[in-house]
């Protein structure tokens, strides 16, 4: 069933307050109503599937035009934040198996094919972070991270090694009294109500570890493929710090730009 919430009240404290703080650092307008909307999903006000006011609902209520609306929103939906149906109207994205392959996930077969990896936890531990983990996810020193090591295999050949760091504070009982599922981040946002916006990667060539070698059934010294990898929820702060060791022998990174 399409879910629609109501939109906040256009003479409500919280609007007059964005507005005034908005107006005072001069941006667009489309990007203020942007900015809204954006804060609105951060604070559950539309949830994963729910749809949106309409444009002219949204306009209306933050005093603007539609065409601004809907600027702001096609910048969104560029994103995959939103999503639209034709005829229905505007829906907040899910990260559904779909969306994760196709958005986070650029390993692919040599033959072009995508296919999500299952996966297989080795451990999982509770600590205190390292600077370069409070670095990495901006935390204050003395933070506590959960870390998952994880094995991933493409046809039940073992393929990636990673490992992930979380900040504890937002997943309390992960990988102790909650097991991870395969889909990291539908998980995420179905069980603590955190949604990845975006990812920013950097790769590099380097040569398979001994440990990495038997878990991966390969030669030590083989060249593998890191991918380092920081996700972060929408308003912009780092929410995991995942490290992949690819064997690419028979895959490739892909990387696609609209």
């Amino acid at each position: 069933m399409m879910r629609q919430k109501s939109s906040i009240p256009a003479n409500s404290n919280y609007l007059r307050r964005y507005h005034t703080r908005e107006t005072s650092l001069h941006k667009p307008l489309y990007q203020q109503v942007d900015n809204i909307i954006r804060q609105r999903l951060i604070d559950g006000v539309w949830e994963p599937g729910d749809a949106l006011p309409s444009e002219m609902q949204l306009a209306s209520e933050l005093n603007v035009s539609q065409g601004t609306v809907r600027k702001a929103l096609n910048d969104m939906v560029a994103e995959n934040l939103l999503f639209r149906r034709q005829g229905l109207g505007t829906f907040v994205s899910e990260h559904t198996e779909r969306r994760a392959l196709c958005l986070y996930f650029n390993i692919v077969g040599l033959d072009g094919t995508r296919v999500l990896p299952e996966s297989h936890i080795i451990s999982c531990e509770e600590r205190n972070a390292t600077l370069k983990e409070t670095e990495k996810l901006t935390l204050d020193r003395g933070s506590k991270v959960i870390q998952l090591r994880r094995m991933r295999f493409f046809n039940n050949v073992p393929t990636i090694v990673e490992l992930i760091t979380l900040p504890l504070e937002h997943f309390p009982g992960l990988g102790t009294e909650i097991k991870p599922p395969n889909n990291l981040f539908r998980f995420y946002q179905k069980k603590y109500g955190i949604t990845v916006g975006k990812a920013e990667e950097y790769l590099q060539a380097i040569a398979a570890e001994e440990e990495e070698a038997q878990l991966l059934q390969i030669e030590i010294g083989q060249p593998l493929l890191e991918i380092d990898r920081v996700a972060k929820m929408l308003d912009g702060r780092p929410i995991e710090w995942r490290i992949s060791h690819c064997d690419n022998t028979n895959y490739r990174y892909v990387s696609e730009r609209g």
